[in-house]
Formats: C-alpha cells, sequence, structure tokens
C-alpha cells in the first residue's frame, strides 16, 4: 500500500513542488462523496487514488483466466454455486433485517431489506426451476 507520505515524496520530486490536478468523477454527487469519505477517513484524496491504482494494478496483474463453462455439468455446478451464494446473502440480510430495531419497522430501511429478500428469494426460485432436468 502506499502511504500518505509516500505520495507528498513523489510530489516534492517533481521538482517546483507542483502537481497536477486529478478531477474524480464529472459528477459533483460523486466527487463530493468521494472528498467527505477521504476526510472521514482522515487521508488525502491524493493518497486514496494512490492507494486505489496500486491494489487495481495489483488485481489486474494477478487476476486469474475465466474458468471453462463449455460443458453443461460445469455450467450446472457454476449455476449451483450461485445458487448457494444468493442463500448465504438472503439468510445475512434476514439476520439483518430482524436485527432492526421494532421503532423502525415501518422505516425504509426495513421495507428495503424486506424487498431484497423477496427479490433473492424469486432469483434463487428461478434458477433452482431452470436446473430441473
Amino acid at each position: 500500500m502506499i502511504k500518505e507520505n509516500m505520495v507528498l515524496q513523489a510530489f516534492n520530486q517533481m521538482g517546483d513542488g507542483s502537481y497536477k490536478q486529478v478531477k474524480v468523477s464529472i459528477n459533483s454527487n460523486i466527487a463530493s462523496a468521494f472528498k467527505q469519505a477521504c476526510a472521514a477517513s482522515k487521508t488525502s484524496m491524493a493518497a486514496t487514488l494512490s492507494q486505489f491504482m496500486a491494489e487495481f494494478s495489483n488485481t489486474t496483474v494477478t487476476r486469474k483466466p475465466l474458468p471453462d463453462y463449455s460443458t453443461r455439468r460445469q455450467r450446472r455446478k457454476a449455476i449451483q454455486d450461485i445458487i448457494k451464494q444468493l442463500e448465504l446473502i438472503k439468510d445475512c440480510e434476514e439476520q439483518y433485517r430482524d436485527r432492526i430495531p421494532e421503532n423502525l419497522r415501518e422505516s425504509m430501511v426495513y421495507d428495503r431489506a424486506d424487498e431484497l429478500i423477496f427479490v433473492l428469494d424469486d432469483a434463487i426460485d428461478l434458477l433452482v426451476a431452470w436446473m430441473v432436468p
């Protein structure tokens, strides 16, 4: 990971101490949210972007090859794995929803969690139905 002081050292090595401004997004809401997130985590935007770039370049170098789905058996196995992951996510979302306090049961947070559980349940049912030979 690149630390903030390393970024400052890199800026100082540019000679005149200047640096080029980087625009995070043309969407002002995204740029503002990024700036607020950096302020909340007490890191500079430059350090955050540098860390992201370092991690991204590392993941692209070590990316695994795509799995082979050429046979029906491989595709069915992959779908079964997806169903298991969706069921796990649904269970976690149900636990989250059940932990919401009683006074927030009529809130948008509760409704969105409940709706997500419903959507995940439908997706699981559809995938299971397609798995039947």
